[in-house]
């Protein structure tokens, strides 16, 4: 039995056509109602053309095994995980494809409480059941019916802030024509109302599938221009862009130069520390020092994890972590049920700015030029193992300290590197960071590059 190729280590996402259509989403819907035995779920989707067809083909699946469906309609991921918390129910999907190509798309899932669901705990079994399409006849069919959680949503966005705090601000805000527009306006009316000075700028803000100023993904240098320009032109003191679904939101300081996310990490574990002093905070393997260096003066204590959602929230339950943060810009919040939300760090952040009177090129800068860092740096290789054996035979005996949670991470004393498989994408990915020393570090990314693509 061949399985599904559209079902990855943490959720469903595949080239439309032959990996992901109507049919298997059909399936999977019975697979998830089979596997989760849920009384009651709840489905969003994002703007993609194929998205609403997707998700009436998930619904038609989980009321044929006798599921209920609460419909919410267009929204962002985390606006579902957050309607599976606060109706009380036993599980979300989430039809997107967030920042792939517009010929892909996906679902993201979670059980009860908003609990992750991955790989080894429910995303294989739903793979098999739907793999094998051997439901039977349906069941008693489930009930559907819409609700709108976004204003209860937004009150609990804006309850991270203390709006006492905020300070008149100028914020350009690009939500690349994904699905953060009407969600973010609702905020913004709440924020107004309750007497925050903020002026936004909206950038490509309307939803609209066919993505007319290209795929939402901040993460690529390409797409960064026009919120930078943007910044610039309004004289703004912040600029913020999201990803398709905007569970990842991307900074820009006033100078319109783009912050990386391992700095916005240290900047939120910053904004939180004053308001839980000694809080644990979980952090990926990847990039560290700039992070474990401001935690060592500020009290706080770091928790590293291995990268990946699934990975991180259960780290932040088992240890209660505040808040917990990935380069990659996945942020999470304890009091967001431990996921991963793109619209509370922004409005932290801007409360950080508010209350330290500094710009947020200012609050970043000793962070970037003590322990400046490469960015993850990705490499498309047919065959992967001959690259990582050449790079452990020639870096592991000198390394200070070995690190295997996830990849292998060297500490070699004045720099540091992580090399590690991605678990969504066939690539080495490679993050070097150094101490205070910009030329060796781009020494070392050279050697590391060239030894890897030689190899």
């Amino acid at each position: 039995m061949t399985m599904l190729t559209c079902f990855k280590s943490y959720d469903v996402r595949g080239q439309l056509g032959d990996e992901l259509n109507v049919e298997i989403a059909y399936r999977i819907g019975r697979g998830f109602a089979v596997a989760m035995a849920p009384d009651t779920v709840v489905i969003g989707y994002d703007v993609r053309p194929t998205s609403p067809d997707l998700a009436a083909a998930l619904t038609e699946g989980l009321r044929d095994e006798g599921v209920n469906v609460i419909d919410i309609g267009l929204c962002g991921t985390e606006e579902v995980y957050f309607a599976t918390s606060h109706y009380g129910l036993g599980g979300g999907l989430m039809v997107t494809a967030s920042h792939n190509p517009i010929d892909y798309n996906g679902i993201k899932m979670v059980r009860e409480g908003s609990r992750p669901i991955s790989a080894a705990d429910g995303l294989g079994e739903i793979n098999t059941l739907a793999t094998a399409d051997d439901f039977g006849a349906p069941k008693a069919r489930g009930t559907y019916e819409t609700r709108d959680p976004r204003d209860a949503y937004a009150d609990r966005v804006v309850s991270f802030a203390d709006l006492s705090a905020l300070k008149p601000m100028k914020i350009v805000v690009n939500a690349g024509n994904g699905v953060a527009g009407p969600s973010f306006d609702v905020i913004a009316d709440k924020l107004a109302k309750a007497g925050a000075p903020f002026e936004f700028i909206r950038h490509n803000h309307d939803p609209d599938g066919s993505f007319p100023n290209g795929i939402p993904n901040p993460l690529l240098e390409e797409n960064r221009a026009q919120t930078a320009d943007r910044v610039i032109a309004e004289g703004a003191d912040l600029g913020v862009a999201w990803d398709g679904d905007f569970d990842r939101c991307f900074f820009f300081d006033e100078t319109g130069a783009f912050v990386d996310g391992e700095y916005v990490v240290g900047l939120l574990a910053s904004a939180f520390l004053p308001k839980h002093p000694g809080a644990k905070i979980i952090h990926d393997p990847r990039v560290i020092w700039a992070l474990t260096d401001l935690l060592a003066s500020g009290g706080g204590e770091p928790v590293v994890s291995q990268s990946g959602h699934s990975h991180i929230k259960a780290k932040m339950r088992e240890v209660d972590a505040v808040y917990g943060g990935e380069m990659s810009a996945h942020h999470y919040f304890r009091d967001f049920m431990y996921c991963d939300s793109g619209m509370i760090p922004w409005l932290l952040v801007a409360e950080h700015m508010c209350r330290t009177g500094q710009p947020l090129s200012a609050l970043v800068a000793d962070m970037q030029a003590r322990f400046p860092s490469s960015g993850e740096i990705n490499f498309k290789l047919a065959d992967k193992q001959p690259a990582i054996d050449a790079f452990e035979a020639r870096y592991v005996q000198h390394a200070k300290d070995v690190d295997r949670l996830d990849g292998v991470s060297l500490d070699m004393g004045e720099w540091r590197v992580n090399l590690r498989q991605s678990n969504t994408e066939p690539v080495l990915r490679l993050n070097v960071e150094a101490k205070g020393d910009r030329a060796l570090l781009a020494d070392k990314v050279k050697e590391i590059s060239t030894l890897i693509t030689n190899a």
